[in-house]
């Protein structure tokens, strides 16, 4: 049962497909040059009005502001194989008081236990441009993400509600992050996806990373600090609808295993770290 969290296993592209997807990256779409540490172009955030933002200031130990985010809890393998079990303690999910949410996955006697945030309900954006400034967990087995599902789900069921996956990780692939849609007909291991490559080969978990999509009607562009690498239309789907131009709301969590990423192993180390400087929404129709 596909109940929430939806993967299976994807096939990955070539280490000369990705480079190459990374060399036309700039072609895609306009893009300013990054700035150092991760975060979005001045002039791109000068020319946007925000809407909303979650820049997660607060005492250190405190829990995410519950007026933008529920906790999801439970194990059951999420309909992936996953092992963690999500939480809504402090140990899994609470900010860092230097302006940080902190999600935590942890070994816990024979298992794992990791958080599951959402903005369901609460904050459902529509269009605009969306992003976080993340620095990522590392390691075998663990798969951080920064995704949306769409506001109908789950009275409207996984793939008809569609899912955004803005950014993924998994832990054998550290120069990579990957930007998926899935919907009828292109859902699971057949979802319409690409992937960017870190410009030098490095690890996005060594520093922070601004993750981001620009969302119109009918048109979907992801970027990695700035820098647009593929944009998705309602060509993109075919004869199968494009299921995208409504409200989704935000997830963020740390799974720990799973089809895609697969098992920890001798060289995971825990506790391991999502550091979430802030999400925030330009020009969108909340």
């Amino acid at each position: 049962m596909r109940s929430s969290r939806i993967r299976t296993i994807r096939t990955t592209l070539a280490a000369t497909a990705a480079l190459a997807l990374v060399l036309i990256a700039p072609l895609a779409a306009p893009a300013a040059v990054p700035g150092a540490d991760g975060a979005a172009p001045a002039e791109e955030v000068e020319a946007a009005t925000l809407t909303w933002s979650d820049e997660f200031d607060g005492p250190a130990g405190s829990a995410p502001n519950p007026a933008n985010w529920n906790h999801e809890t439970g194990g059951g393998g999420w309909g992936n194989n996953e092992l963690q079990t999500y939480t809504d303690s402090r140990d899994n999910s609470a900010l860092d008081g230097n302006g940080n949410l902190v999600i935590t996955a942890r070994r816990s006697g024979s298992g794992y236990t990791s958080a599951r945030l959402t903005t369901k309900g609460k904050v459902q954006p529509r269009f605009g441009r969306l992003e976080a400034r993340i620095q990522i967990p590392r390691g075998q087995g663990i798969w951080p993400a920064f995704w949306m599902l769409g506001g109908q789900f789950p009275n409207t069921p996984w793939p008809n509600a569609g899912e955004i996956d803005i950014m993924e990780n998994v832990g054998y692939e550290p120069h990579l992050v990957h930007g998926t849609l899935h919907g009828p007909g292109y859902s699971g291991g057949n979802g319409i996806t690409g992937q960017y490559m870190h410009p030098q080969g490095w690890s996005f978990a060594d520093t922070f990373h601004t993750f981001a999509i620009d969302w119109r009607p009918g048109s979907i562009t992801w970027s990695v600090d700035g820098v647009a690498y593929q944009t998705f239309t309602t060509a993109d789907t075919g004869a199968n609808p494009w299921v995208f131009d409504q409200p989704f709301f935000f997830i963020l969590n740390v799974a720990v295993g799973g089809n895609w990423p697969g098992n920890p192993d001798g060289t995971t180390q825990f506790p391991q770290r999502m550091v979430v400087d802030y999400v925030r929404v330009y020009d969108s129709q909340l």
